[in-house]
This record gives C-alpha cells, structure tokens and sequence, in this order.
C-alpha cells in the first residue's frame, strides 16, 4: 500500500491511512505501507533550502528532502500502535532501497528486502519511507525525484512477489481526462500498463512514469483509488487482461518548455553530442525535430522539449559545445496526446486530432507518435480548448457507454 502526501497530510488524514493498513493486516494479510511527505512539506523543505543558500548541492538537498518522509512513517506507525497494532517505520536506506548516486533523480538498482521480511516474520506492519534510497557507490542518501514514492512501493512489492500494490491518493482513479479541465471526464476501470506508460509521459499524474514501468517488467498489478472513500479505483495490468481496447482511451496533457538550437553545422555527430551531453546531465528529453538543410551551404535548426525544471540545465549545458549559431528557449508550450491500445489497428485517428485542432484554430507546432500514442505542442494558453476538443471529439466522457459492434470491436455510444 502507498500513500501520497494529501493521504497523510492531516492528523486525521494520517489516522485514516492507519486504519485502512490496519483494517487490511486483520483481513490476514502482511502489510508494507510506503508513504510520501505530508501535504506540502517537501516544497516547504525546498524554500528551506533556497532562504539559506542560491545554490544549494544536490547531495545535501538529498539529506533534507528526504526527512519529510520518514516524518510521516513515524507519525503514522504511532497511529497504528493506538489501533492496537505493532508497527515498525524504515527509512528508505533501512528498508535496503539501493540506487544509483544520481542525487535528486536517482533510480533504484535493487531492493534488499531482509529487513523487511523479518519485520513481516514478527508479525508487524512495516512502513517505509518512500522517495529516498540510499547510492550503492557512496553511500550517500538519495531521492528517486516527483513521485518517486509509487517508485518505492512498486520495487518492493515486486521485491516481496507481490502481485498487487495499492496506490491511495486524493482523487478516485485515472481518467479520460483531467476533471478540472474536462469536468464530464470519466474513470478508467481498467488499462494496460503501456497505455498507463504512454498517459504517465504524456502528462497524466496520478502514476509516476518509472513506477508503471517497474510493475510491467515485474508483473505488479496496480490498484489506483481514493484515500477518502471506497470507490472501485482503476486497474492497471497487462494487455491481455484488459477487457476492453478501445481506439482512444484518454486525453493527455502537460506544460513543458522547448529548446532550439539554430544554425546547426551539418555533419555527422552533432546530434550525439547535444543529446548526450544532456544525457550527461540528466536532463530528459522529451520531443525531438530536426529540418534537413535543402542546399549545402544552409544549416539545420533544431528544436526539442523537456519539462520546464530542466530548461536552465539543459541551456547550461549546451552554451559550451559550439556546435551551432544559437540557443532560443519557449517556456509556454504545452503538449497535448491522445493515447489508446485501439489506435493500432483504427487508421483515421491522427486526421481527427489534426483536424479537430485546426477547427478550434489551434496551431500544431511539433508531432510525435508511438503505435498507441499522438501529442501534438501547441501554445500553452491553448491546452485547456485543445484537451475539450478532443475528448468530445473522440466521445471519451462519462455519458459515454461502450457497446461492441459486430465486428467485435467496442466503440463509444452517446446516452441521451
């Protein structure tokens, strides 16, 4: 069981995820708990930083960030000892979470569990902090990045041979679209794990990108819900189990920042120079275009994106290679993406998108495609009509019931 940061936020709200633990350890089943940082604790921690230092090193903000969650485990591990109920809270190191030292965005190599097992073995509840870990190299503290807590919980239920892990946050489950743009949205019961990949890089925020992954590859189901009530939530597992495929399953959004380098030589090596020193830098790289030069003498632009908090590194970064004329930043982007197991075999869909944006006077200024996925960069204030246009477009809201045709694919009916 994972809990977000809303989850635990209140004395109340960490009274409530200690009875939801309890009630499930009375159930009969052995219970690890992985919870996030209270409320906003982990920004306030971040303005900590940033009133005693301009700079502060990735290494101690580590140290810092990491507190928040070991506050909540402890506090929440009281809760539990008055429900009647031994507890035991780990920090993120105790708890034998090994990763790599890429301070602030480090990624998990293994999960030595023992500790935990002997913990299950006494018949306790265990609570880990999640988000933190400590580097296989140098022994130093790390955290995983945003949302690295989903991280946490997925790596050690695969680590214990679980087959499901429960992610409780302050909404019911994942949608077709954002409810505060789309307020018709409607809740998913179930999807696939790359259509949950493909929705998580697209923008949708409920389920961090790396932990989707990690259950994939390991075979974690992962039951999306609510803290707050007992709502169904969302399934997400593997293809096969999924009843339905239908063409498009959700609308996607998120607000990133564009790169373009200008006048750029070329010749061969050049692209793997720009992407590797980001690589070097961690800074990800989400959308990629490059024009071809149409004569010998002209050069090449070429444009990408990142999520905002990487724009100034990855301009840091690419100021010293000298490999063309410029650097140019857009800080007002905004992705849009249609994502659905369907769309492999449903030709027409990339025409709907385009031409629902054109008729809503929305300019597509990139495109990137997978077989389940379409994003298009628009203009940042345009996102929200973009995301309506869409979802009505394609009858994605919640008067939307599904029924299957003769030909044995399901497609969307509109209730009157």
């Amino acid at each position: 069981m994972k809990f977000g940061g809303t989850s635990v936020a209140s004395a109340e709200d960490i009274r409530r995820a200690a009875r939801r633990i309890v009630e499930a350890r009375e159930r009969g089943t052995p219970v690890v708990a992985v919870l996030s940082a209270r409320g906003k604790t982990t920004d306030e921690l971040w303005a900590m930083a940033n009133e005693v230092s301009e700079h502060p090193t990735a290494r101690e903000m580590d140290m810092l960030l990491s507190t928040g969650e070991r506050i909540s485990c402890a506090l929440c591990a009281m809760a539990i000892s008055d429900m009647g109920h031994e507890a035991i809270s780990l920090t993120g190191s105790q708890a034998g979470i090994v990763t790599d030292s890429s301070h602030t965005k480090a990624r998990i190599i293994e999960v030595r569990a023992d500790r935990i097992r002997d913990a299950l073995e006494q018949d306790k509840i265990v609570l880990v902090a999640g988000f933190q870990g400590v580097s296989d190299v140098s022994r130093d503290v790390t955290t995983l990045g945003r949302g690295g807590s989903d991280t946490t919980a997925i790596a050690i239920a695969a680590t214990l041979g679980g087959e499901l892990c429960e992610i409780y946050t302050d909404v019911a489950g994942v949608f077709s679209a954002d409810p505060r743009i789309v307020p018709g949205a409607r809740m998913l019961k179930m999807v696939s794990y790359d259509e949950m990949l493909e929705m998580s890089s697209s923008g949708a925020g409920v389920l961090q990108l790396r932990a989707v992954e990690y259950a994939r590859n390991h075979g974690v189901r992962i039951h999306c819900r609510s803290s707050f009530d007992d709502g169904p939530g969302t399934l997400v597992l593997g293809e096969d189990e999924t009843m339905e495929r239908p063409m498009v399953t959700a609308v996607t959004h998120a607000y990133e920042a564009r790169v373009t380098l200008t006048g750029l030589r070329d010749e061969p090596g050049v692209a793997g120079r720009v992407f590797g020193a980001l690589a070097d830098a961690n800074v990800n790289v989400d959308m990629i275009i490059q024009n071809e030069p149409v004569s010998a003498d002209q050069k090449a632009d070429l444009s990408f994106t990142v999520v905002s908090d990487d724009l100034q590194s990855a301009t840091d970064v690419l100021g010293p290679l000298d490999v063309g004329e410029g650097i140019e930043t857009d800080q007002k982007v905004g992705k849009v993406s249609i994502v659905g197991a369907g769309m492999r075999s449903h030709p027409g869909v990339a025409a709907k998108v385009f031409r629902t944006l054109g008729e809503k006077q929305i300019n597509i200024e990139m495109i990137s495609t997978s077989p389940i996925k379409i994003s298009c960069v628009i203009a940042a204030d345009q996102v929200p009509d973009a995301v309506t246009a869409i979802h009505e477009a394609f009858d994605l809201g919640a008067d939307a019931v599904r029924e299957e045709d003769p030909s044995g694919e399901h497609r969307p009916r509109v209730t009157s």
